[in-house]
């Protein structure tokens, strides 16, 4: 790959795309924990308040917005909070003892959290949160559910994420993807690159599944598997 691929291929990913409430619906997370990752929240304090540090570094502030990267960061956190919830200061120790012992910046998006890096970033969380060891195999179980609906590249970065359907029960399926390079990076069907959100709207207006299937050439469950991740709000 050329440098100005490369260059063209990383600024896809890190160029601000989306919108807090955007990015909290593609990753079925409730819009209020995405927040407190990406812009810190206010805790109580003997002398009156104190503020957490954003988790994740948003591609812009102001407005906020997120980018493909940031999406990919915040899909890992929801694997800690799936179970958990997430202990921001446990967690923000847990990534700066990784990131500092590995050198490796912004582990969140790395390869290596599936080896030896995501061992000892999820053994230092389960020891600040003083998890049982029931709770440390449930929690690397779902861990590996998540890093596994991402794809990256020979050079180590994200390039693909394979959403959840649904937040009440994720399944193993992967109908759906979000890719910087398709369709602005918002959710399309995998096999044919249609948007999600184009086929809620024709169903919306009165079509059939069976009327969008032959139209773009899908078969009625992937029409189905679209309105359904669409809708699973």
């Amino acid at each position: 790959m050329s440098a100005n691929h490369r260059n063209a291929a990383f600024n896809d990913r890190e160029s601000a795309a989306y919108t807090l409430a955007e990015a909290a619906r593609y990753l079925r997370l409730p819009a209020a924990t995405l927040r407190s990752w990406v812009l810190g929240r206010q805790y109580p304090t003997a002398k009156g308040s104190g503020q957490f540090p954003p988790l994740i570094r948003p591609a812009s502030r102001r407005p906020p917005l997120l980018s493909f990267a940031n999406l990919i960061e915040a899909h890992v956190l929801r694997a800690l909070r799936t179970e958990h919830g997430v202990p921001v200061k446990a967690l923000r120790g847990a990534l700066a003892y990784a990131e500092k012992s590995l050198g490796i910046p912004r582990l969140l998006l790395r390869p290596e959290l599936r080896a030896e890096a995501g061992r000892l970033f999820l053994d230092r969380y389960g020891e600040l949160i003083e998890l049982s060891a029931s709770g440390q195999l449930a929690m690397r179980r779902l861990f590996e559910e998540h890093l596994q609906r991402v794809e990256w590249d020979a050079s180590k970065f994200p390039v693909r994420l394979y959403p959840f359907l649904s937040a009440v029960a994720p399944s193993e399926a992967r109908p759906i993807v979000i890719d910087p390079r398709i369709a602005f990076g918002r959710p399309v069907v995998v096999r044919k690159a249609i948007a999600t959100s184009t086929i809620a709207e024709r169903i919306d207006a009165g079509e059939t599944v069976a009327a969008l299937a032959a139209d773009y050439d899908l078969g009625p469950s992937e029409i189905e598997q679209a309105i359904l991740y669409e809708r699973a709000a």
